[in-house]
């Protein structure tokens, strides 16, 4: 007799990753999204996105798993898949924005999630990012000096969508205008002066606290385990600020983009790279690691 096959959880970055880094289209990931979906296999989406975006697409894809918000900030758990409180959860309607609104959804309306904070409020953030820029003197622009239709050229979300990306709560996406300082030492360093952080995504520099998507993943991985036996953590992203969720992956995978990172595979021996980009490499990567791993896969 066979041994029964391991508890897989599919943690996985959004942009460049399951969605296109341009269109943020998912079709191509479909037949993975659907073959977990039918097996029970939670999709547990991480990203630097807000609470009120990862909401809003978790239900379009009918995911039902935990989220990881803003970089590692957050970790929302949805109350029709958990109807009691993860441990040290509070109830995530009662959080507001930056705005006073609750965040999440519109004014007023039930969110349905319990939420763990790991990060820094974000009201610090937007007060280090201007005392950064004052002490650096660089030309340094953040999501909270822009508005929704600037955000959305930045981004090439609609202004809806854009207005829940400004719903910051634990992460400030900032730009650096004209040219680029050559070396970026001292912004790290005014960061880290601060207790803070800067990490690199698709798009945008990052300042944040001392969370991350490695930390958000394995406070997640560690209720599951709490819960099933076997459990395998696979990881799937495309830039810096995945590194270290795909470090301490059983199973990371990084998908294929137009950037390449020639020492990441010595940093991770077991890495596996996409032959495809974003939903695409998505798809057929989390399929090909089902199949080694046993399971029966219909693509």
């Amino acid at each position: 007799m066979g041994s029964n096959p391991p508890f897989y959880l599919v943690f996985t970055d959004l942009d460049g990753t399951l969605l296109d880094h341009d269109t943020y289209g998912w079709e191509a990931a479909i037949p993975a999204l659907e073959y977990c979906r039918t097996r029970g296999t939670p999709v547990i989406i991480v990203s630097s996105k807000t609470r009120s975006e990862i909401d809003a697409l978790r239900r379009k894809l009918s995911l039902s798993a935990p989220f990881i918000s803003e970089n590692g900030g957050g970790i929302f758990f949805p109350k029709e898949t958990f109807p009691d409180p993860p441990p040290g959860s509070f109830s995530a309607e009662a959080a507001a924005g930056p705005a006073g609104l609750p965040t999440g959804s519109a004014a007023g309306t039930e969110t349905g999630l319990w939420g763990i904070s790991l990060g820094v409020p974000y009201a610090r953030l937007i007060q280090a990012l201007g005392d950064i820029r004052h002490e650096l003197k660089w030309d340094i622009k953040g999501f909270s000096d822009m508005g929704p239709d600037e955000i959305s050229r930045l981004t090439g979300l609609d202004k809806g969508d854009a207005q829940c990306a400004a719903m910051r709560e634990y992460d400030e996406p900032f730009i650096i205008l004209g040219n680029e300082p050559g070396d970026l030492t001292p912004l790290y360093r005014a960061a880290e002066n601060r207790g803070l952080l800067i990490t690199s995504g698709g798009r945008f520099y990052h300042l944040q606290g001392k969370n991350d998507k490695a930390k958000g993943m394995e406070r997640v991985t560690a209720w599951y385990r709490a819960h099933y036996k076997d459990v395998v953590a696979i990881a799937l992203g495309d830039s810096p600020n995945d590194f270290a969720m795909l470090e301490r992956a059983d199973i990371p995978v990084l998908i294929r983009s137009r950037r390449t990172f020639p020492g990441l595979k010595r940093r991770i021996p077991r890495l596996k790279i996409s032959d495809q980009f974003g939903p695409a490499g998505w798809n057929s990567a989390l399929f090909g690691i089902l199949s080694q791993n046993g399971e029966k896969v219909h693509e």
